[in-house]
């Protein structure tokens, strides 16, 4: 296992953290084998919240016996001072911890939200008289979707981590839009969460199966598109720790190893978005794109399809699944594969009907074009 230090906290944190979000899922037996598994290979950063069900809890049968092992991180909802000390105390007591390694303002994804935790009696408030008080070391804050949130949050200097959403398809483009590379340009220790996007970035198999296949293998099976993402996450020379949900011993086994491989190499990269492109899957926020950059080269009117697809995901609200595909169920994309330029690409059929207009040369639909130019030239 490589362990980093966790920007201005100082922390040696293992690579590879354990994310508890998973633990409510599971009996306490289940969670606890798989905890101490992880502590027994090396991961010494366990990531939970309150608003985790049951996951401190859990996590607190095991820090009673294996404390002194382990950099313990848990999270407040809460917007208001008083709130977020109320839930301090709880999280402390089901933590069975005296005090907490780092506390973080869970969640503050727009600017209204932003302003709620830093006005006087906000949350942050609460953050610094903890502190203060020795009841937690550092505290840190986790944030969905909001690029100023994100800048305001890291440029403000009240914080020491931040936790973000990156893999392979950067849906929020922490990487596309510099705000890993801000952060550890401040000192700031970058935790990632959904390296596997929410569960969507690996092999369409059973639980029982992938148990099988590490049954049988010696537990040597992976998940190439699990492993591939963790690695990817972790070759981003910003990202301090990746935080994936666990919740069996067969899930630390496949991903734990992870901490001793090195970056993805160029021929891995290709590979593995290959992988994630014959999924045929929509992600998080409905997403199609991969936003891998292979269309760049081979659109014949250089469009800049990630940057409108994402332009697109940001202020487009989420649809119920009967109406994902379009006017009347037809898929917006469905005659991509048909493109010269498809066969180009690594990641098998495009996404690209509704941005190029389908055929190569000319914009066969110049108001389509020109809503795409005006889209890019007023995305932040």
């Amino acid at each position: 296992m490589r362990y980093r230090t966790l920007g201005k906290t100082g922390l040696d944190v293992s690579v590879v953290g354990f994310g508890g979000i998973k633990l409510p899922d599971v009996s306490e037996a289940q969670a606890c084998a798989a905890l101490h598994r992880a502590l027994d290979l090396g991961v010494n950063f366990i990531d939970t919240a309150r608003d985790y069900g049951d996951s401190e809890h859990k996590i607190g049968l095991v820090l009673k016996e294996r404390r002194g092992e382990c950099i313990v991180a848990t999270k407040t909802a809460a917007r208001d001072a008083d709130g977020a000390l109320r839930d301090l105390e709880t999280s402390l007591r089901e933590l069975q911890a005296g005090r907490l390694d780092l506390w973080q303002l869970h969640n503050v994804m727009d600017q209204h939200l932003w302003e709620q935790v830093t006005r006087p009696d906000g949350a942050l408030a609460a953050a610094r008289r903890a502190r203060a008080e020795g009841l937690v070391d550092h505290a840190g804050i986790t944030i969905h979707r909001s690029l100023y949130v994100m800048r305001e949050a890291i440029r403000s200097g009240e914080f020491e981590t931040i936790l973000l959403l990156y893999n392979p398809l950067d849906e929020e483009g922490v990487a596309a839009n510099g705000i890993l590379d801000l952060a550890h340009a401040h000192g700031l220790g970058t935790l990632i969460m959904k390296a596997l996007g929410g569960g969507a970035l690996l092999l369409p198999l059973t639980d029982e199966a992938r148990d099988e296949q590490h049954r049988t293998s010696g537990g040597q099976w992976c998940d190439p598109i699990v492993r591939g993402s963790l690695r990817y996450v972790l070759s981003h020379p910003a990202v301090d720790v990746v935080v994936p949900g666990m919740r069996s011993v067969r899930e630390v086994e496949e991903n734990v190893p992870v901490g001793d491989l090195p970056p993805l190499a160029e021929a891995e990269r290709e590979e593995l978005f290959g992988a994630v492109g014959r999924l045929r899957g929509t992600y998080k926020y409905k997403q199609d794109c991969l936003r891998c950059g292979y269309c760049l080269s081979a659109c014949p009117q250089g469009i800049q399809i990630p940057q409108v697809f994402h332009a697109a995901y940001a202020y487009r609200p989420p649809l119920p699944p009967r109406m994902r595909g379009g006017r009347g169920g037809r898929d917006p994309h469905h005659r991509a594969g048909d493109l010269p330029c498809a066969r180009r690409l690594t990641g098998g059929v495009p996404r690209v009907r509704s941005v190029c207009g389908g055929m190569p040369g000319r914009h066969p639909n110049p108001a389509a074009a020109e809503r795409g130019r005006r889209i890019l030239l007023n995305y932040p």
